[in-house]
């Protein structure tokens, strides 16, 4: 059987809510064993699986990973992360900045222990700078980032990305942090420590804003709605049809020819006014209530079909419901209804990294709190079974 990318790496995963879960799950996802260490009643993603809206994020983000509860406030506590660490290849905590330290245990004081050990943190701000201190989740952090300024349209009030765009940005940032200091160590023997910023990992996303701000043109609309961030690609937007809406870019000249031809509008090919890309964005509203004329009067389906097979890319906006049910995410093998031991039949995804064609999926799923500990503290500690009750009755575990 052949074995995955990070199997026999050991990670200590302290992370909490999304970015830094996130981060773990695809470690765990690339083979790695990840043991997550939460404080007594759990992480505060945990504590939220009231119901069963609440209890999908935390099945989804913590897949694959084994559990112990550990009071880090408590001597023994400290005591057994750094035996731990000790066997560890990867720490991994997104805590605010200086907590780590407070308890004694922050980068300088587990490299003491074990000095191979690649020490990994996210927090809003970084460890530097005048905003270190501030505190950070992604509602804060779409709002200082320009992201929330971004999103909405021209004449209306900003509004927040619906996903948790900035948490998820940063875990796929601090993965790919964590994994190449694993090739710089494994390379040249460097150790390195990682830290991603929350901040610094949604600036890239707005890229096409950023380009339009750049331009120093007058009059720049903060907010574009669902037209093109930089207003440089026409036509690019959300069309009503007669059944909802659909998504329609023309990235290039071609894909208009062809947009043209599915609307039975010839003439417009060769109009100087919408010839090139150049003139159409000129035009944009004219543009969009042509293309508008043409989709409300189909539906999605007949939309989709038609511009598919002309290669125009499109696609139906979908509501989360149809998205859950996905024949191609279920037939690749990326998104399963699976039975979970505690919450009951779920969808739960794969990771989206894939190593030779094949989803790359947790083999279990998340786990009740310290559902591992003796695993863990009697393999990996060589603690007795009586020294492990021992610290259940003094609350270290």
């Amino acid at each position: 059987m052949r074995k995955l990318p990070l199997s026999g790496i050991i990670v200590l995963d302290l992370t909490q809510i999304f970015n830094g879960p996130y981060a773990t799950f695809l470690l765990a996802a690339a083979g790695a064993t990840v043991i997550k260490i939460e404080p007594p009643g759990g992480e505060h993603l945990r504590k939220r699986t009231v119901n069963k809206a609440s209890q999908l994020p935390y099945a989804m983000l913590n897949a694959g990973k084994k559990s112990l509860m550990l009071d880090l406030k408590t001597a023994k506590g400290k005591e057994i992360l750094k035996e731990l660490a000790k066997k560890a290849d990867v720490l991994v905590e997104n805590f605010a900045v200086g907590v780590m330290d407070k308890l004694g245990l922050g980068s300088n004081a587990l490299k003491e222990v074990n000095p191979r050990l690649i020490y990994a943190s996210s927090s809003g701000y970084g460890k530097t700078g005048p905003y270190q201190h501030y505190p950070a989740m992604d509602l804060t952090m779409q709002a200082m980032t320009g992201i929330i300024n971004a999103t909405g349209f021209q004449d209306s009030e900003p509004v927040k990305a619906g996903p948790a765009v900035s948490d998820f940005l940063s875990g796929i940032h601090l993965y790919g942090a964590i994994t190449t200091a694993l090739l710089g160590r494994e390379r040249n023997g460097q150790v390195d420590e990682v830290e991603v910023s929350m901040m610094e990992a949604s600036y890239f996303a707005l890229s096409s804003n950023l380009g339009m701000v750049f331009t120093g043109e007058p009059n720049i609309p903060a907010r574009t709605g669902n037209r093109h961030g930089a207003l440089i690609v026409c036509p690019y937007n959300v069309y009503p049809t007669n059944d909802g809406y659909i998504a329609i870019i023309v990235n290039h000249d071609e894909h208009w020819k062809m947009l043209c031809t599915a609307m039975s509008q010839l003439s417009l090919i060769e109009d100087s006014k919408y010839k090139s890309n150049s003139t159409r964005i000129l035009r944009i509203q004219e543009v969009d209530d042509l293309v508008t004329q043409w989709t409300q009067t189909k539906s999605r389906k007949e939309i989709f079909d038609q511009l598919i097979d002309l290669g125009v890319p499109c696609a139906p906006v979908r509501d989360l419901k149809e998205v859950m049910h996905d024949p191609h995410l279920i037939q690749r093998g990326s998104l399963e209804w699976v039975e979970h031991p505690q919450y009951g039949l779920m969808p739960l995804p794969a990771s989206p990294l894939r190593f030779n064609g094949e989803a790359s999926r947790p083999k279990n799923p998340s786990v009740e709190l310290g559902f591992d500990k003796e695993e863990i503290l009697n393999q990996l500690l060589n603690l007795s079974v009586e020294e492990i009750k021992a610290l259940e009755k003094q609350g270290v575990i």
